[in-house]
């Protein structure tokens, strides 16, 4: 079955041309704004990786990633990458970076197992960040002022971007709202978490959901979430309890309203990462602690990888909201189903 989905009377407002122009322009402009924000150094990243060392994401924990067995590498299995959450944790330390800098790259994947749709592409392109931080500074307060740079950088995008494309209006709200999964819960009971999170997008304009990962009330989780790469379950002592739950989290979703399409569109998910504490708690609530033995983790129980914070900014879905657009194939190149593009076609709609 077909999940594309065309509004009635969509139009886009700009034309091919116009759009890959626009395209160039957001990429150029948003990494330097970020990089600003956040004091980040640009770095070359991979497109795959050793299976067996733990340092490719496994998202979720279900998804399979692409691999190969490499002729030139000794016969080593190497993965096509999911994200970079891990390496660049890695890549910090053996740069031997100082908190309060950190790096940024383009990062490329293929995700085999994503069903697409408006928003859901077998190819995924990143910017992926992350920065060093110090042990005092894995707190609520650190995370919520980082949200605020990037929803800035966002923000001053959207700005340059109208400027120079006067077809597009400026739509995003001053500024962003902050909700722990816990909050939406006991403002929604009745719905399902995608559908609070329609609910919390289309009031407040853009939202961040802290605790994405950890147990709610009902003992439930708002959506899933890696045990090894985000902190979602340490205690933050910011509010003590909602809902008979102490709040715990210290990641989260930014979640932009998407006019177009009209529902809630998460453009980045990110958050201060595991220490080995929090780290060995997850893994044994996962039922993971198998991971343990991974080279990427046996760094982080030994001490050696520095505390950070970080997160991937989808570059196509940043692009899609700006420009306006209803489908993620307006702005990047990828594979479709057969009837994601007869039913495109039919409705005047280009993707690539």
């Amino acid at each position: 079955m077909d999940k594309t989905f065309i509004p009635k009377g969509y139009k886009s407002p700009l034309d091919i041309w116009q759009t890959e122009l626009a395209i160039k322009f957001i990429k150029d402009t948003f990494q330097v704004e970020l990089s600003s924000e956040l004091k980040l150094r640009r770095i070359t990243a991979p497109l795959f990786l050793q299976a067996g060392t733990g340092l490719n994401d496994n998202l979720n924990g279900i998804e399979t990633p692409i691999s190969f067995i490499t002729e030139g590498g000794n016969g080593n299995v190497a993965e096509i990458v999911q994200s970079l959450a891990k390496w660049k944790r890695f890549a910090l330390w053996r740069h031997n970076f100082k908190p309060g800098i950190g790096v940024y790259t383009d990062m490329n994947a293929i995700r085999p197992c994503e069903i697409t749709d408006n928003i859901h592409s077998l190819y995924v392109d990143q910017w992926d960040w992350e920065k060093v931080i110090k042990p005092s500074d894995r707190n609520v307060k650190t995370l919520y002022n980082c949200v605020r740079h990037i929803y800035s950088a966002i923000k001053r995008t959207q700005f340059l971007l109208t400027e120079r494309f006067p077809l597009l209006d400026p739509f995003l709200p001053d500024d962003i709202s902050f909700f722990h999964a816990q909050d939406l819960l006991e403002m929604y009971p009745d719905l399902e978490p995608k559908d609070r999170e329609n609910e919390a997008a289309k009031k407040y304009g853009a939202i961040f959901i802290r605790g994405i990962g950890g147990k709610l009330s009902d003992g439930t989780i708002h959506d899933g979430r890696s045990p090894d790469y985000d902190d979602w379950s340490t205690s933050t002592g910011d509010k003590s309890e909602i809902g008979g739950v102490a709040l715990s989290g210290l990641n989260g979703d930014i979640i932009i309203w998407n006019p177009v399409l009209q529902s809630a569109l998460e453009i980045s998910s990110m958050g201060i990462r595991v220490d080995p504490i929090s780290l060995k708690r997850q893994l044994i609530e996962r039922g993971a602690e198998e991971r343990s033995s991974l080279y990427f983790h046996k760094l982080l129980f030994d001490g050696k990888l520095p505390c950070t914070m970080g997160g991937g900014i989808g570059q196509s879905r940043l692009c899609m909201l700006l420009l306006q657009k209803c489908h993620i194939g307006e702005v990047q190149s990828s594979m479709w189903p057969e009837e994601t593009l007869r039913t495109c076609a039919e409705r005047g709609v280009f993707i690539f």
